[in-house]
């Protein structure tokens, strides 16, 4: 695993955050030591996929990146259920090949390079995660997406949404990003590379709250939906159609 130092040098002009090459090779690095509890949503996701993936039907990963997901996936969800992992950047794409040779991936599967602001097929899912991956998307495609997703699942089928979140009272978001830069230091980022990052990603990142997340998922019609994860501005949630 490469580790990541896209930040580690001072920039005279910050640019916005792009899932390049440069940030491909170290993807793996970077999210492990910036996300908390990253290894346990993951589990967390695999073993909800499990139980709502259907034979014959598809599972999703819009955003799959270097492949993570959709190995801890593969460990748990039957055999013969088709994986298809989406991204925009074939950058990612070619780390998530060579990820998934290196550990043997045998299910069927296919890779597709795609923008999630522009239209997506979904067809026959009965699992679709986007894990990091909605805070991405531009908030006025956001609703268009969900319902891409719902009208795509299969009923019974279910979205898993891991995101990047504000808190519901404001007054705690200054106390919790500060918890997380903390969180940063420890796995080793200076603050100028916290603060280098936070500038690229400011226009390009742009976190809801849960209540939000949850308000669009009702209205593109799931019936049911909660949360699964949370450790301050995180949190993970599952939403179910009928």
């Amino acid at each position: 695993m490469s580790k990541d130092q896209v930040f580690k040098e001072q920039i005279q002009k910050v640019a916005d955050f792009k899932f390049g090459s440069s940030v491909a090779k170290v993807f793996d690095d970077m999210v492990n030591r910036s996300v908390p509890f990253y290894g346990e949503m993951q589990r967390m996701i695999a073993e909800q996929a499990a139980d709502y993936a259907q034979p014959g039907s598809y599972v999703y990963d819009l955003g799959c990146a270097t492949g993570t997901t959709l190995i801890g996936m593969n460990t748990q969800v039957a055999e013969g259920i088709r994986f298809i992992g989406i991204d925009d950047s074939p950058e990612m794409l070619d780390q998530c090949r060579s990820k998934l040779d290196q550990a043997g991936f045998n299910r069927p599967y296919e890779l597709q390079v795609a923008d999630l602001n522009q239209d997506v097929d979904i067809d026959n899912a009965s699992v679709v995660v986007l894990c990091l991956t909605l805070q991405f998307v531009r908030p006025i495609y956001r609703q268009k997406l969900l319902q891409c997703i719902f009208d795509g699942l299969n009923p019974g089928g279910t979205l898993i949404l891991v995101e990047k979140v504000l808190a519901e009272d404001s007054h705690f978001n200054r106390d919790f990003i500060n918890y997380y830069y903390s969180y940063k230091r420890r796995n080793h980022y200076s603050d100028m590379e916290i603060a280098q990052k936070r500038e690229a990603l400011e226009n390009v990142l742009i976190p809801y709250k849960i209540s939000e997340n949850m308000t669009l998922l009702k209205e593109v019609g799931f019936a049911h939906a909660d949360v699964f994860f949370k450790w301050y501005n995180f949190a993970g949630l599952i939403a179910c159609k009928s």
